[in-house]
């Protein structure tokens, strides 16, 4: 869903579109409004959507090494490497 407002003549535009859970795909915004261009890469940074026509769809504030997408939440709760954790304490 994107929202614009018109300040200057106090109107609001909503546009709504739909896609599938496994794979959502949407058509890119960055050639009407190429504001747009820090949004989708947002989007796709933190849930996974993917922009086709984006100029430069990659990953913006996450690291690149990140597995995954945060906010849909499918990423491990624990991190599988440390060292410093002794299981004995939580009962595993």
């Amino acid at each position: 869903m994107v929202q614009l407002h018109n300040m200057p003549e106090n109107s609001r535009i909503r546009i709504k579109a739909f896609t599938g859970d496994i794979e959502p795909t949407f058509k890119t915004l960055t050639d009407l409004w190429p504001a747009a261009n820090w949004m989708e890469r947002e989007t796709y940074d933190f849930f996974g959507f993917r922009f086709t026509g984006h100029p430069n769809l990659k990953r913006i504030l996450n690291m690149d090494s990140l597995e995954g997408w945060p906010l849909r939440k499918e990423y491990p709760l624990e991190d599988p490497f440390r060292k410093d954790k002794d299981d004995k304490m939580f009962g595993r």
